[in-house]
C-alpha cells in the first residue's frame, strides 16, 4: 500500500478535508490503521539504532546552506500570521518543522519549493489552539492559508499545493510520489518533531543546532494537552485515531529531545 483512498478520494488532502470535515468513515479509519505497526516498528528501530550509535545519521553529510530559511512575501506573511496565532511553543515547534523538513529533504535530494514548505509548515497548527466539535484542526489551519495566499495574491495552484500539505499532514504514510514533496516533508518533518521518526537519519550536530536556535519550551505538555483536546473534539477524526490506536501520547512524550 502506498496511500491511504478512501471511495471519493485521498484521505486527508484539501478535498476530502473540506467535504468532511476530517471525519472518518469505518472503511476510512481501517485503511489507516493498516500502516500504523510498521510506522511504529521503523520508529522503534531507528531509536534504538540512535541509542546504540549505529544509526544513518552519524555518517550523513549536510550542509548548513540546507537548512536556511527563505525570504519572501509568502513566507514573511505566513510567519506574521504564525506568530499572531501560535504560543511560543507552537511557534518553534512550526519552524522545526521546515528546518527538519528540509533536512531531509537534502538528503534524498527533493527538489521542493522551500516558500511553501516554510508557509505550510508556519501554518500547519494554527487551527490546534481552538478545537471545533467535529471538525479536524488542519481544516481551520487550511483556511488561515488560504487567506495568507489571498492576501500575498498567490496562485491557486501553489495555495491548493500548501492548503493540501497542511491538511494531510498527519495522515500516516504521506509519500512523495503520491502527495508532492511539500506535503511529504511537512508530514516527515512534523512527524520528527512530535515522535522522533526520522530523527536517526539526521547528523547529532544538526539535531542539536536546529533545537538550540528554535527552543522546545516544554513542546511535550502543551502539545500533549491540545492533541488530547482535539481527539476529544473530533471522535471520528484522525488525531483520535494516533491516540488511540497509535500510541500517541507514549510516543511523544519518548520523543528523543529535552524540552
Amino acid at each position: 500500500m502506498t496511500s491511504a483512498t478512501s471511495t471519493t478520494g485521498r484521505v486527508g488532502d484539501l478535498a476530502w478535508s473540506m467535504r468532511t470535515g476530517g471525519q472518518l468513515t469505518g472503511d476510512e479509519q481501517r485503511e489507516l490503521l493498516r500502516p500504523l505497526p510498521g510506522i511504529l516498528a521503523s520508529n522503534a528501530i531507528g531509536r534504538t539504532a540512535m541509542l546504540l550509535r549505529l544509526h544513518r545519521g552519524r555518517h550523513a553529510q549536510l550542509p548548513r546552506r540546507a537548512l536556511r530559511t527563505p525570504a519572501s512575501v509568502l513566507t514573511r506573511a505566513a510567519e506574521e500570521e504564525a506568530r499572531f496565532r501560535l504560543s511560543p511553543a507552537l511557534l518553534n515547534h512550526s519552524y522545526r518543522c521546515f528546518l527538519w523538513g528540509v533536512a531531509l529533504g537534502a538528503l534524498d535530494d527533493i527538489d521542493v519549493d522551500r516558500e511553501l514548505l516554510f508557509a505550510a509548515a508556519m501554518l500547519h497548527v494554527t487551527g490546534l489552539c481552538h478545537p471545533v466539535p467535529d471538525v479536524d484542526f488542519t481544516v481551520g489551519s487550511a483556511r488561515i492559508a488560504r487567506d495568507v495566499a489571498e492576501q500575498v495574491g498567490l496562485s491557486s495552484a501553489a495555495t491548493e499545493v500548501m492548503r493540501s500539505a497542511i491538511t494531510l499532514h498527519h495522515t500516516p504514510r504521506v509519500t512523495l510520489v503520491v502527495d508532492g514533496p511539500v506535503a511529504h516533508l511537512l508530514s516527515a518533518g512534523a512527524a520528527l518533531d512530535v515522535v522522533g521518526r526520522w530523527s536517526w537519519r539526521l547528523p547529532t550536530d544538526v539535531l542539536a543546532s536546529v533545537v538550540a536556535e528554535r527552543p522546545r519550551l516544554d513542546f511535550k505538555q502543551e502539545f500533549r494537552t491540545l492533541w488530547a483536546a482535539e481527539a476529544a473534539a473530533v471522535p471520528r477524526g484522525r488525531a483520535r485515531l494516533l491516540q488511540h490506536f497509535g500510541a500517541f501520547d507514549l510516543a511523544v512524550r519518548l520523543a528523543p529531545f529535552d524540552d
